[in-house]
This record gives structure tokens, sequence and C-alpha cells, in this order.
């Protein structure tokens, strides 16, 4: 037996009959209480109902009663607030530290051992996810409120970091959101670096050029490092001219440029076209934040993003290095991982901030319209007959298999509860 299984028949009411304390008391249950992942009681805020009183506090469980002498919580007046002791096995009599005898219920007997036997079932599994082999059984319903679910928590945990970044830039949207979209646009390998280039070139110094898509890139790319000065290059001795006047001027700091990768990857998605890419999107589009919040369209947006680069980059791919001419337009894919990454999570944390419930919702409505990402986890849940329809889906797994699967956390799984029922 274990303590998390216990907490799931408490929380969820999966006892038979009648509940009596060991000592005969009537025990009802009015509220569980809220389960607490932190230090202190098991659940907190339960109201319980013993004989003729309602009792308001905390609930600890615990496999045998003596574990909580096992565990010092009779040295603990935290545990004061303990008006239910819960167990497995009752095996002696335990009294708070401030002098309270605790009621006990003994739950051994009082519930479907099938249950622990397919939770225990799941918790050994060595398959990729515990339930592989039955997801594809559960009720659909529960597969799609479940996930659902799981959207807004994967939401949430990609706000945490805006929000510290928010607060370090004193609340400033642009900033905030300016570096968080130059991040992207490294697309992982390149992330670091990208975020360094825009962190070291302040947003409102590319304001100042906005309007000439020379000077913009001549302060991304000298700033990125990334022109070789000793190349016989007429574009590259132009810009790194014009980079050296500008960095006098508003007093740059460069990065460095050993941080770029441009190894096994595609020419296309090499950083210096993804610079190109990037200052062609500063050279379209000011106050980027404040038009994506107006726009309730996703065609809108994609046009947003539908960048090119300009007239040197058409046939090169790195300073210097002719290739065959093609535009490099920013494509769909790049563009979606943009929308997932960065401007609906932005959006989701700009609603909360101001309570808006249309603008979350339509955070959420451009993920239903945007195809669902591939990649090694989203396929294994299609092979497991979990098949994503959207982003806001593949989302939603990936923090299923992250966060749940990855941990075990079947009792804490809508998927996982409606296995073991």
């Amino acid at each position: 037996m274990t303590e998390d299984f216990l907490y799931y028949i408490w929380q969820f009411r999966n006892y038979k009959g009648e509940l009596t304390s060991t000592d005969g008391s009537r025990i009802k249950v009015i509220k569980p209480g809220l389960l607490n992942t932190n230090s202190g009681p098991d659940f907190s805020d339960a109201r319980i109902l013993i004989n003729d009183t309602e009792w308001s506090g905390s609930v600890e469980m615990h496999i045998k009663s003596s574990d909580w002498i096992k565990h010092n919580h009779n040295n603990n007046s935290v545990y004061d607030s303990v008006i239910l002791h819960v167990v497995y096995e009752h095996d002696m009599e335990i009294t708070t530290k401030g002098g309270n005898k605790l009621e006990v219920v003994e739950l051994k007997g009082k519930f479907n051992l099938s249950q622990y036997a397919k939770y225990r079932d799941l918790s050994a599994s060595r398959e990729w996810i515990p339930c592989s082999k039955q997801i594809k059984d559960v009720n659909s319903l529960i597969r799609i409120s479940w996930l659902e679910r799981l959207l807004i928590e994967r939401l949430e945990h990609k706000t945490e970091q805006i929000e510290t970044n928010l607060a370090a830039n004193n609340n400033n949207w642009e900033k905030t959101f300016y570096i968080a979209l130059a991040r992207n646009f490294g697309f992982n390998i390149n992330s670091d670096p990208f975020e360094q280039l825009a962190t070291s070139t302040p947003l409102n110094i590319l304001a100042k050029y906005k309007n000439n898509i020379f000077q913009i890139e001549a302060i991304l790319f000298g700033q990125s490092s990334l022109i070789n000065p000793n190349l016989n290059d007429e574009y590259s001795t132009k810009l790194l001219k014009e980079y050296e006047f500008l960095k006098k001027k508003h007093g740059l700091e460069a990065v460095y440029s050993y941080q770029w990768k441009f190894m096994r990857m595609r020419p296309v998605n090499f950083p210096t076209i993804r610079i190109a890419q990037f200052a062609y999107l500063i050279n379209k589009s000011s106050h980027l934040f404040s038009k994506i919040l107006e726009i309730s369209n996703i065609s809108e947006l994609k046009e947003l993003f539908n960048l090119e680069v300009s007239e040197y980059w058409h046939n090169h791919y790195v300073f210097g290095k002719n290739s065959k001419k093609s535009t490099k337009k920013f494509g769909s894919s790049s563009f979606d991982l943009v929308l997932i990454n960065t401007i609906v999570p932005f959006l989701f944390v700009y609603a909360n901030h101001n309570g808006d419930e249309n603008l979350k919702s339509r955070a959420l409505k451009f993920l239903e319209e945007t195809k669902a990402e591939s990649n090694s986890i989203i396929k294994r849940f299609a092979q497991s007959g979990l098949i994503a329809d959207n982003a806001a889906q593949s989302q939603a797994l990936l923090e299923l298999r992250n966060n749940y699967c990855s941990y075990t956390k079947c009792l804490q799984c809508g998927i996982g509860i409606s296995l073991i029922r």
C-alpha cells in the first residue's frame, strides 16, 4: 500500500459505505479538503462531521497510525490543526503535540482492492508511458476534457518565465515580447545566443532605424559578431562599417560569435538567415506586441509573419559565400512554433493581467486552428492510439508526458484515474 493511493481513495471518496472511527464515532465527509503538495498535513480546509459536531481543519494520512510518531508529527505543532487521522491500518492511538487525541479512520477493507492492483500495474509498467496499451480504450469525453485541462496547465507553466521576465523589464510588454520572440527565432539550437543578441540590442535603438533594413541588419549582424572582418565581400564590409559607427553612437556591446551553431542543420535554419528574417520583421512592424493584441484572425497573424530576407540573402546562407538564389521565406512550420511558444503564452499572460477572458479564448482558438506538432512524443502517442488533431491537443499531450507520465502520476491524471476505476 502507498500513501498516494490512500490520497486517491480519500480525495475521490472511493471507500465503501459509511465511515466510522476506530472508537465507533460516526464520520461523514462534507469536504475531503485540498491535497497539499508542500510540507504540513496532507489535506487542508477539510470539513468533517464527527457524530453531531462539524469540524474544519486538516486531514493527515498514513499507512499505519504509528507513522505519525515515525514522522515526528507528535513534536510538531503544525499538525495540531489535524481533525482526523486516516490510515490504512490502525496500530496505535495518537495524540497531537497540543495533547488532543485524534479520531482515526481505518481504510483497510473499505475499498476495492482491484483498483489498487490496477494502480500497481500502471506504476510497474515499463512502457514509454504507463498506460500506452490502454489509453486508446479510455472514453473519448474523458480524454478530451483532461487534455483541455492539461493545455491550461502547460500555458500556466510557460507563463511563469514570462512573468519573471516581465518583472525584470519593469512590466514593459514590448521589450519582454521582443526578447522572447528573439529567443524563439533561435529554434532551440540557437535560442541562448539569440536571446543574448536581443538583450544586448535594445528595442528602442532598433526602432530609430525601423525604416532602414540595411541599418537594422548592420546593428543585428554586428551585435551577433557573425561578420568576418577579413572577408572580401562588399556587403559585409559595408555592414561592418555602418555597425562600427552605430556601435560607438549607441554604446553597444556585441555577443560572442562562438555561441552560434551551424552544424547539422539545414542552411535555411542557419542563424544568419534567422537574423535576416528577424531584421525584416523589425523593419516591417513597430509596436509588434500591440499589433498582435489587436489581431483576432489567425490569417492576419500569419501575414504579419510573412517574412523574407533582404536582397543579399537571396543568394547567400552565410557571409561571403554565394549560393543558388532563393527568397528564403519564414515558413509556415516556423510560424507555428512562434505562435505556440511565444505568441499564445504572451496573449495568455496579458489576458490574465487584464482579466480579459475574450483574449484568453482567442489565444486558445489560435492553437485549435494550428496544426499539431510533429515530434517524437506526439508520434508515439499516435502509435498508442491518441492522435492530436491540432496544436492545442499536441501541447496538452506534451504536458501529459513531461509532467505526469514521466513521474508515474497516474493517480493525479484524469486518464489514469479512469483506468484505475
